[in-house]
């Protein structure tokens, strides 16, 4: 448990006690960067674009368009935690979108069934990924890769290229449609989710037993920690969130086609990685994870607005994303060569 604590840069409170408020203020920022720049990107465009951007209107857009995303990134996450990767969250949103109408429009399934079977069906492929990363003991990487593609494949087998076009019923479409309070349906999703996930592994044992797996798998197994029930546990976790977001996307879009899933890939892992580094930097948390979301959306929004062409999208993306792990790892080294001049006088204490 010890690793997790080192592979975190955030200062402690024993460690800001001693220190004057311009080097808390330099000790934090790195911590806290990544929400003080989404701060600052919703003043800056709010300026810019005083009469489009600062709206109810482009906010509700936000929430809505991101949820999806918001909620593959969460799924990400998980495997993420016990140092794992899961890439069947692009792939797999391609099948369970097109399952979840299908079923309802080609096979007349009632569509509380409809979305039951899909979510079974992404807690299998969980199933399927977590026992070939654990039981085959195929790295997750190319795992995940292989059974995204075979989902990849089914997709398009089972729509033969054409859309899936028919009538849905009103509590399928209000899966995604329904506004509580002025807030979309989706945004509510994800928060309830997040508060779900923060709990289980920040307040519970089995989210620290995740932690130190992904610090260090063999010390969990030799601490007693079950790392396979765990690691397929995750996976399983995964599946059933990404079958959801499929879920989301199919009554948002009301049409099944297999063009549609995989552009979310690149998003989703880079808010899950960007999650890892704010709030706590070193390893993926939740709260990180939607500021991470939140900074693309609010970045690539106010780029758009301005016009921009087609391929700034991916650009923001990419560039946000080696920016922010650059920044991380300045950070993290910053405070390893601090932690290296206190050993000393430490041991001296200690010897004294």
């Amino acid at each position: 448990m010890s690793n997790i604590q080192l592979n975190a840069i955030e200062p402690t409170r024993s460690e800001l006690a001693g220190l004057p408020w311009s080097a808390r203020l330099r000790r934090l920022i790195p911590v806290y960067g990544l929400p003080i720049l989404t701060i600052f990107l919703i003043l800056l465009f709010s300026l810019l674009l005083p009469g489009t951007f600062p709206t109810l209107l482009n906010a509700r857009s936000i929430l809505s368009d991101r949820a999806v995303i918001a909620l593959l990134s969460l799924a990400a996450m998980l495997p993420m935690m016990a140092g794992r990767i899961d890439l069947t969250i692009g792939y797999g949103i391609v099948l369970w979108h097109l399952l979840a109408i299908s079923l309802q429009v080609t096979y007349g399934w009632a569509w509380p069934v409809a979305v039951l079977a899909t979510l079974a069906l992404g807690a299998f492929v969980g199933l399927c990924n977590g026992l070939l990363v654990e039981v085959a003991e195929i790295d997750s990487f190319i795992a995940t890769l292989g059974t995204g593609t075979i989902l990849y494949a089914l997709a398009i087998w089972h729509t033969g290229g054409r859309q899936i076009i028919g009538r849905l019923p009103h509590g399928f479409l209000s899966i995604n449609a329904l506004f509580i309070g002025g807030i979309p349906i989706g945004a509510l999703y994800v928060l309830a989710i997040a508060i779900l996930l923060w709990v289980f592994s920040e307040r519970t044992p089995h989210g620290r037993f995740l932690y130190a797996i992904g610090a260090n798998a063999k010390a969990a197994a030799l601490n007693g920690i079950p790392v396979r029930r765990y690691v397929v546990g995750v996976f399983v976790a995964s599946g059933v969130l990404t079958a959801f977001a499929g879920v989301l996307l199919g009554a948002r879009l009301r049409i099944g086609q297999a063009s549609v899933g995989l552009e979310y890939l690149l998003p989703a892992l880079v808010g899950a990685f960007l999650g890892s580094t704010t709030i706590k930097p070193g390893r993926v948390n939740v709260w990180g994870t939607l500021v991470g979301v939140l900074v693309l959306a609010i970045g690539i929004s106010g780029i758009q607005q301005f016009g921009a062409a087609f391929f700034v999208e991916p650009l923001f993306n990419g560039v946000t994303l080696v920016v922010s792990i650059g920044l991380a790892g300045y950070a993290q080294r910053r405070r390893s060569t601090l932690l290296g001049k206190n050993k000393p006088s430490s041991r001296k204490e200690e010897m004294s």
